[in-house]
């Protein structure tokens, strides 16, 4: 059972609702909610109306340890399911493990809460397909958690990364293949690579729910993979690869559980990405674009170091500078600002899609299911690979 927090105010009837912030009901205590917590305090048009646990005790420990019962005064339940029913509630944030996604997900949509779920979304694309189905019926928004798509670093970085005077061409097309400076192998390609690892202490190794098959059973591939492959993804604009296939001596640990792997994606016209992910190497969040002028490096994508500004270099028309004594011209480094930390940048625009059906009558925004379903694809692509002893998987179709 559940009941209101003494110092929040039952909600109001449906018909005296008036436009305002989107009423948020985070389902789930996890260490990751703390932050999203944090987000709605500071995202403009958000606000947090219900937190639910599974006991209204741990709610209200929850709302008192994030600040949220001092500052919104959220309505405490001790359920899922009577946070669900909470005609208080616009849209739910759902941060619990992965195997309890598509139930709650397709809940939360079938209730009319629309959904934000953190990643990996899904154990697998039919997963993600029956929770998207849920969402589009209800006529509901759906964007996944990935927290770095909405600063403003990487609007900038695309931005280079679209301009060929700058970055290049995507690829060298086959015919303009002359001889062996052109790649004696046969093929000249952007390059991507990209890289998310942290080295977790015996604790988590042992207890971490990314560990447990039962809970979190991708492992480092859901957890830091899910960031390389979206990075890869948003490199080139979205296209899927036509082939995957996983590298060599992934790690286990006793139970199955993937704790590090990697992959390798090609493309018809050329383009190559490889990534890496990792519970077990020391803490790097590393993206790398390589075109046919220019390169683009940033080391931090998925956490920027500082959370008011983010960095990252760009090597455009490189060479040797006389007698091959350093680089001509040398890398310029760009930095963008923002007032907002990125995870409160995506709590605004979630929220702002929202409004838009709410008070708008506008319809979900279909981008954030396609970006997240083509993630999902690549992951099963790169699972699958793994489980048939890393044989190609042909996704193109």
């Amino acid at each position: 059972m559940s009941s209101p927090s003494s110092a929040a105010p039952p909600p109001p009837p449906a018909e005296q609702r008036r436009p305002g912030p989107v009423r948020f009901g985070i389902m789930g205590c996890a260490s990751i909610a703390r932050k999203l917590a944090r987000a709605m305090l500071l995202a403009p048009g958000a606000a947090v109306a219900a937190v639910g646990s599974r006991s209204e005790a741990k709610a209200r420990a929850f709302a008192e340890k994030t600040g949220l019962l001092l500052r919104h005064a959220p309505r405490l339940h001790g359920s899922y399911e009577a946070l669900l029913a909470d005609p208080g509630v616009d849209a739910v944030y759902l941060p619990l493990p992965t195997s309890l996604h598509v139930r709650w997900a397709a809940a939360a949509a079938a209730a009319g809460k629309h959904v934000l779920l953190e990643k990996p979304t899904a154990l697998c694309a039919a997963d993600l397909d029956a929770i998207l189905a849920a969402c589009d019926a209800a006529g509901v928004q759906f964007m996944d958690a990935t927290m770095w798509m909405h600063h403003p670093r990487t609007a900038k970085m695309r931005e280079l990364v679209a301009d060929k005077a700058t970055t290049g061409d995507v690829r060298v097309p086959f015919s303009h293949m002359k001889g062996p400076q052109d790649n004696e192998n046969g093929y000249q390609a952007r390059k991507i690579n990209s890289l998310f690892s942290f080295r977790a202490n015996e604790e988590f190794l042992q207890n971490d729910i990314r560990v447990k098959p039962d809970l979190d059973a991708l492992g480092a591939l859901g957890d830091a993979g899910w960031y390389s492959i979206r990075a890869i993804l948003w490199a080139v604009d979205y296209e899927l690869p036509k082939t995957v296939i996983a590298l060599r001596n992934p790690v286990r640990n006793q139970a199955g559980v993937l704790l590090a792997c990697g992959a390798t994606m090609y493309w018809g016209d050329g383009k190559i990405a490889t990534f890496n992910c990792s519970f077990l190497t020391n803490l790097t969040m590393d993206m790398t674009i390589v075109g046919t002028n220019g390169t683009l490096h940033v080391t931090d994508f998925v956490i920027p170091y500082e959370e008011k500004s983010a960095a990252f270099n760009m090597a455009s028309k490189s060479k040797f500078a006389e007698l091959h004594i350093g680089w001509d011209p040398l890398p310029s480094k760009h930095v963008v600002s923002t007032d907002l930390p990125q995870e409160a940048l995506m709590v605004q625009e979630f929220s702002r899609l929202v409004q838009n059906i709410r008070d708008a009558g506008g319809k979900p925004e279909g981008k954030w299911p396609a970006i997240t379903r083509k993630t999902q694809v690549v992951m099963d692509a790169v699972k699958t690979s793994i489980d048939n002893e890393f044989g190609p998987v042909d996704i193109s179709s």
